[in-house]
Order: C-alpha cells, then structure tokens, then sequence
C-alpha cells in the first residue's frame, strides 16, 4: 500500500525543541516521529510506530529463533507478589505506586520476575516440562525522578524481558548463552555499534551480569575496556587489580603531628611536602600517601540507619554508582552536621581508622589498601594527622568496598593492560537470576527421582522503545535521521519534484510498480514547493530517496543514498526493477 504525503498524519518542524538536549530526542520531534505530552511521556506518530513495530519484529523473530514463547501481562499489578520479594520496598520511589476504590495496593509494573515465576508455578509442575523461555514485549513505568533526552530516559517505556526456566544450572548457562548470542545477532541487524561488558545484578539479584551498552557520547553509562585484550565492564562493576602486600615488620611506628589548617587532602600534602617527614626519604608526597576517610549512614530496606566508614586513598574520589551499587539494595547518605554532633568522637577533617574500630564503626576500605602498606591519615582529634599508621598493623579494616572511581590508566583487572573509558547507552542487560525468585516462591517441581526440584532462572531484556532513539544517536548527520534499511519506516521515499502533470502521473504510476513488487513506499505527491520536500526527505531519513525532476522528460530519474549522499540516474522505462533490486 502506497503511502502519500498528502493524506500522513505528519507535520515536521524547522527548530528544534527548546528542551531537547540530545541529537534523537531533536531530531525524533522535528521529524514528526514522536510528540511529548508530559515529562517523560511521549505519543509515536504513524512514522515513529513504524520504527518501533519493525524493531519489535526482529526482537520477536530472534527470541523464537532460541525457543522463546510470547506472552502478555499486565502492566498494572498488585502489590503481593512484589512484597514477597522485598522490591515493593527496595525499588523506592522509583515505583508507581496507586490503590484502587477499596484501598488496595497496586503498582504499574517496572519488571516482570515475579509474575513470570508465578506464572511458571501455576501451570508446570514436572521436570518433562523444562528448559522454557517466556518473553514478552510489553510497556513499562518507572518514576524517574529526572526525565531526560526523550525517549532514552522517560517514565513509560517498551521493553521485551524473557525468562529461561531450568531444572539445573548447565541448562540456565545454556540459555543466557543462547540469549547473548540472539542479542548480538538482533544489534547486528539493527545496525548499532555496541560492546558487551560486565556489570552489576543490582536489585534483579542472580550471579552473572552482562550489559549491551551502545557506543555513543550522550550515554549515562560509563564503561572501561582494555584494548589490549578485550575485557570490558561498567564502572560499577570493574574490579580493582590488588597490589601485593608488603611486610609489616621493621617498619618505623606511626606518629602523630600537628597539622594546623590541613582539613583537606590538598592542604594536607602542602604540609607534608614542607614538613620534611623521614618516613618519604626526601621524595614527593602526592595524595596517594593519605588515606581518606568518607563517612555515611546506611539502611538496609525496613532497616535502621547505621554509620559506616568508607576509606580511599586521598588521589581518588568516591564514585556514587560504585558505592551505590556495592552496597545496594541500602540506601545511603553522606552524615551531615547533626550526624557529626551525635558522634563527637568522629572529629570533622580529622577521622582515623582507629577511632572508627573503637567505637564499632564499620569500615571498609579500597582494595588497594592492603596489609603492609602505610598512610597519612587523621588522627582523630583536630588539627592532627598520623604519619605511617600501617594497614594489618596498627589497623585492621572489617573488609573492602569496590567505591573509588576508576580512571584512564587504570591496569585491566586481567593485567593485560591499561583501562580506556568510554560512554554508552544500556538497550540489553541479561542475568543469571539463579533461585532468588523460585526460592521466594518456593517453585517446585517433581525431579527424575520423583523428589521436589527447585527451579533456577535467568532474566533477559531489551529497551525496545529506547532502540528508536539509540538507532537516531548513532545514525544521523547535520540534515536529518538516516535509519538502517531494516527498520526505515519506508524503503523508499518517492519525490516528485515536477509540476508537469506528465511527471506526476509517471511518479503515481511508478509508485504502484513498486508497490507491486514490495517495495514500501512514502509518495511525496504534496503541492509543496521542491526545496521543502527534499528537507523533509532529508529529515525523515528513508535510506533512499527517488527524485521525479527535470530529467523525466529526457526519460531519467534520480536515485539517491541517503547515507552516502550518492546519486545516480535511472532509465524510467527499468526503474522500477532496478530500484526494487537496489533496495531489496
């Protein structure tokens, strides 16, 4: 069915939208794709749906191409289920939480896992009835507390999550295997440079973790990889590389000095530096000498809050996603001035390991402060700082915390080289869930031995939705979107930019050759003038553009490549077929 500019629902606009802040999220708007309604809330337009709907078929055709079976749940969903797991609490505020007309409890749905495990439990019960792989495509909502750059971050959003279901562990490796490999053919289809790194389970729980991050500097992902052997993780899960440990006999005692006016980790190296300390042998202290201590409060879900001590070397910041994700599903906060004053022997500037272990203070430290090594720390009492205060001697940590940021020329955890960072955006994460759901709701069934098995289970999505726009980050220019052949919403995009009526008729008449021979067509046939119609052509980006011009009374047409700008001309008596063998 031919599709004629004349009668789409369309209106493309000449400025970008005052808040837009990313190129997709301009360039979407513009192009008529997509309407705002509301923070983080947006209506797909007939050409946005299009894109959305092909990208949802590659997804559907790969996840049965594994085995998957489609389902649909709802996205309003009681409470229940979601209390027997803890995350009615654990997500926060970044649920949707409403009660319905007799007070019941009920939420829009940010993920699946627990109806899918309960799903699972109702209607198998035999080990004859595994392995299984559910998925659906279906829409989500998460109460960002920050919408932003369109589609990439909103409130509502669509994504497809499948779940594998096993009766032993070989079989959930095999069917995080057998989605990490559909993932890569769906991104490969789609035309998007991804990597593949390690990261964090965070509140999904489960052991193995994999993201999918596509390649872009808009990301809010921030990912390291060696370029010397591959290895690749989110910052969050980056594992610190652990130096040796070094003797802790011989080594001179710790001293205390007055350190007036050294409050700070700079301020304190501009005292050492000019204290001449014996312990240094007359070379430079730097920051990574000292040894900083950060201290917070922290409260596990329906849990009181409770100090705890975060130590790093003084040259490295406290990361919030490392810490954030160490420590989840606890919140936390930075103490404030009141924390201060109800733990007087925690002195501001000045806090040591060894008032922290006195006084039951957790603490954690940096993996690079392992035994034998020594510090320049507080000393817990102000204006006073403790030189050579040496770890597994004079303090022992109750553990450590993967916290600090982690830099460019970092070495790899594997040791094959430095660490590069980049910036990406998630469109996939898969897990190994393991037992944590089948566990909180006892899903059982009958073994080969006729005993009770308990299930294992993994979790698989992708941020369909979000493709849309990743697929407009990474293929754009200064004039518009260029989608990838696969999910253009046309294959063709046919100008007629002639007002001979001769030329229009053979443009009509073209139009339904190539309809004919399955070529989906987008019929420029408006009254509008030639410039605006090759803007808006441009704009919306179809991987070819056909020009009806000049040329059709000397029996031409133009054929254009939206991607590399090529032109060629084409016979109109063959048009049609070449056209038909060019894109197909």
């Amino acid at each position: 069915m031919i599709t004629r500019m004349s009668e789409l629902f369309l209106r493309t606009l000449r400025d970008d939208p005052a808040d837009a802040e990313v190129p997709s999220h301009k360039l979407l708007i513009r192009a008529g794709y997509v309407r705002p309604v509301g923070p983080g809330l947006y209506s797909w337009l007939p050409l946005g749906l299009r894109v959305l709907r092909k990208i949802e078929a590659i997804v559907r055709e790969e996840m049965r191409a594994i085995g998957g079976q489609e389902i649909l749940f709802p996205a309003l969903l009681p409470r229940a289920p979601y209390e027997t797991t803890n995350r009615w609490t654990e997500y926060g505020e970044g649920l949707f939480r409403l009660k319905d007309r007799r007070d019941n409890d009920y939420l829009l749905g940010p993920t699946h896992e627990e109806l899918f495990t309960l799903t699972v439990k109702g209607e198998y019960s035999s080990y004859k009835d595994f392995p299984l792989i559910l998925f659906q495509i279906q829409t989500k909502y998460r109460d960002e507390a920050r919408p932003r750059a369109g589609i990439l971050r909103g409130r509502e959003f669509i994504m497809k999550d499948s779940y594998s279901f096993d009766t032993a562990e070989d079989g959930l490796k095999t069917a995080y295997h057998a989605h990490r490999e559909a993932y890569q053919k769906i991104f490969s289809r789609l035309d998007i440079r991804y990597v593949i790194v390690s990261a964090v389970s965070g509140a999904m729980g489960g052991s193995a973790s994999e993201e999918f991050l596509a390649e872009s500097p808009v990301g809010e992902d921030t990912f390291v990889r060696c370029l010397e052997s591959g290895y690749a993780a989110n910052v969050e899960a980056v594992i610190t590389r652990v130096p040796e440990t070094l003797p802790t006999e011989g080594r001179p005692e710790a001293v205390v000095h007055d350190t007036p006016d050294a409050p700070t980790i700079a301020t304190l190296v501009d005292w050492a530096n000019s204290a001449g300390l014996p312990q240094f042998e007359g070379r430079e202290v730097t920051a990574a000498d000292t040894l900083k201590n950060v201290l917070l409060k922290v409260r596990a879900p329906g849990g009181e809050w409770e100090l705890l001590a975060v130590g790093v070397p003084g040259d490295r910041e406290v990361d919030e996603k490392r810490l954030g994700a160490a420590l989840d599903p606890a919140e936390y906060a930075l103490l404030d001035d009141a924390d201060f004053a109800k733990n007087p022997f925690l002195v501001k500037g000045y806090v040591g390991p060894k008032a922290l272990l006195a006084n039951g203070v957790r603490y954690l430290v940096d993996p690079r402060i392992v035994d034998g090594t020594a510090w320049i720390t507080g000393a817990d009492e102000p204006n006073k700082h403790v030189v050579g205060l040496v770890a597994g001697r004079d303090f022992t940590a109750d553990g450590t915390i993967e916290a600090a940021d982690v830099r460019d020329g970092d070495p790899s955890p594997d040791g094959a080289g430095p660490l590069v960072s980049a910036r990406g955006i998630e469109i996939g994460h898969i897990f190994q869930l393991g037992k944590k759901y089948t566990d909180a709701f006892t899903v059982d069934v009958l073994g080969e031995d006729g005993k009770p098995l308990r299930l294992t289970m993994g979790s698989y999505g992708v941020g369909v939705s979000r493709l849309v726009a990743v697929i407009a980050e990474q293929q754009h220019d200064e004039l518009g979107l260029r989608w990838p052949a696969a999910v253009s919403p046309f294959d063709v995009h046919l100008v007629i930019a002639n007002k001979d009526a001769d030329a229009r008729t053979g443009a009509e008449a073209l139009a339904a050759d190539l309809d004919r021979l399955g070529v989906e067509v987008l019929l420029d046939d408006r009254k509008a003038s030639p410039g605006i119609k090759f803007k808006d052509a441009e704009l919306l980006g179809v991987p070819w553009i056909v020009v009806v011009g000049r040329g059709w009374a000397d029996g031409v047409l133009e054929l254009r490549n939206r991607f590399t700008g090529e032109t060629r001309e084409l016979a109109i008596s063959s048009a049609a077929t070449d056209i038909a063998a060019t894109v197909g």
